[in-house]
């Protein structure tokens, strides 16, 4: 039991732990750095900010899937619209999606399908809008920075040793789809920690080099630095500093190695999960269902974004065969395991997930089998967070072409995330490279639907 020096001792019969009404009373009133507790809680509701370990996981889906052949099958409309997919009900009643999922549907209970996601500026492939909330055009200086460079910068790290924003997407051929989210105006400091590749071998100390060789450098990097830490006006060195402080944090600590080795998990975990495919799927990412496993291992150890990319939805010919050989089932295995795991590991409430693409596919199927880009309305799927699920938010008209019912912002999905994390969006503000200073979101109205 934590206690403070001064409180009485004497068990109260209405306090198991001996604290007493009054000794609450008192707690209140504690200087921290100046300030009582009301007053901290107070200044911190101000800055717009709330420290606490919650953490968001966002599955970026390439290439943007076709939401009318995932979670809003159209049964109703003539064949050259609705495919040839067909509905299965779900553990909700009322609720149906894709015949190619069946583990999500199993689990739709801890689900929100969005089918009316909106705001898309136009039929450009970018990632951007999905990390962001806003669209490419008309940024401030330096740009819009993402979510996890925001919690990076606002929140910082939960833990020294674990960045707070790492990106699971290794470079693809179309450089958006291998984006995990950028910094913008915050900097080089708060890019995506990624873990892909060789830099795998770099993140512990090698053989020989202990932690007080470690120091020696430290020491001997600092002295240089100092002679030319004042020529830079523009805060890159600033971030390259910061940079060069979390690899000592990596480095003397086996924190995030460790949180990506998954063969320390359970086998039966690990065969849940699945392996999906490693390599690139055209000028798209991986369907590496490892990484799902990843990325709850790496929020368990403090991360507070993990961004993945999967796979390349972008099926302008044969949609249908595409869809169903190569990416809905493992998609299906991987996104149900990682929500199932975080309810196992008791972290549901903890852990906001999201799976989207950029825009939406066209109602009607061309003449090469496929579906063209259609950023007029799409979709998603949202879980974990605490949030209400077990339904749907939002409707399209008959054919999947227009919403009919609650269109759903991307800003407003990314506006409900950087509450789930602790950041009021309303309130805060962070300069761009002119020093002016910008709130996060246009759009910030919460989605009543999820609390």
């Amino acid at each position: 039991m934590l206690s403070i020096f001064g409180l009485r001792s004497a068990r109260d019969k209405s306090h198991c732990d001996g604290v007493t009404r009054r000794d609450m009373l008192r707690a209140g009133t504690l200087a921290v750095g100046g300030l009582t507790l009301p007053q901290l809680l107070r200044a911190e509701e101000r800055a717009g900010i709330r420290k606490s370990d919650k953490a968001v996981i966002m599955i970026y889906m390439c290439g943007a899937p076709g939401h009318q052949d995932m979670y809003d099958l159209k049964m109703d409309a003539p064949s050259e619209i609705r495919g040839s997919f067909k509905p299965i009900s779900t553990n909700v009643e009322g609720i149906e999606i894709c015949e190619h999922m069946p583990r999500l549907a199993g689990i739709m209970d801890k689900c929100v399908p969005l089918r009316s996601v909106v705001g898309s500026p136009s039929g450009a492939h970018d990632s951007f809008i999905c990390y962001t909330g806003r669209p490419v055009p008309n940024q401030p200086a330096g740009g819009w920075p993402s979510v996890g460079s925001v919690a990076s910068r606002v929140l910082g790290p939960r833990n020294d040793s674990v960045p707070p924003f790492v990106g699971l997407s290794p470079n693809a051929g179309h450089p958006p789809y291998g984006s995990p989210g950028h910094p913008g105006f915050l900097g080089v400091a708060h890019s995506a920690f990624r873990p892909s590749g060789p830099a795998r071998n770099d993140m512990q100390l090698q053989k020989g080099v202990d932690a007080s060789r470690l120091d020696d450098r430290r020491a001997l990097l600092a002295s240089v630095d100092s002679i030319r830490r004042d020529i830079d006006a523009s805060g890159t060195l600033d971030g390259l500093d910061n940079l060069t402080q979390q690899a000592f944090d990596i480095l003397t600590s086996t924190a995030l190695a460790d949180a990506l080795d998954i063969s320390k998990e359970p086998e039966s975990i690990r065969e849940r999960y699945g392996k999906g495919d490693p390599k690139h799927y055209g000028d798209g990412a991986p369907r590496n269902l490892e990484h799902f496993l990843m990325a709850r291992r790496l929020v368990q150890a403090g991360c507070r974004v993990v961004t993945l990319n999967f796979g390349r939805w972008d099926f302008h010919s044969n949609n249908f065969n595409g869809m169903k050989d190569t990416h809905l089932p493992q998609f299906d295995q991987g996104l149900s395991a990682l929500i199932e795991d975080l309810h196992n590991q008791g972290m549901a409430d903890d852990v906001a997930v999201i799976a989207w693409g950029e825009f939406g596919r066209t109602p009607r199927i061309n003449n090469n089998a496929g579906r063209d880009h259609w950023p007029q309305v799409g979709g998603g799927l949202l879980a974990g967070g605490g949030f209400r699920t077990g339904q749907v938010i939002g409707a399209t008209d008959r054919i999947g072409g227009e919403v009919a019912e609650r269109p759903v912002h991307f800003s407003e999905v990314i506006a409900m995330l950087y509450r789930h994390l602790g950041i009021n969006p309303d309130v805060v503000k962070l300069d761009d490279l002119t020093g002016r200073p910008q709130y996060l979101l246009n759009n910030t109205t919460p989605m009543p639907e999820l609390v």
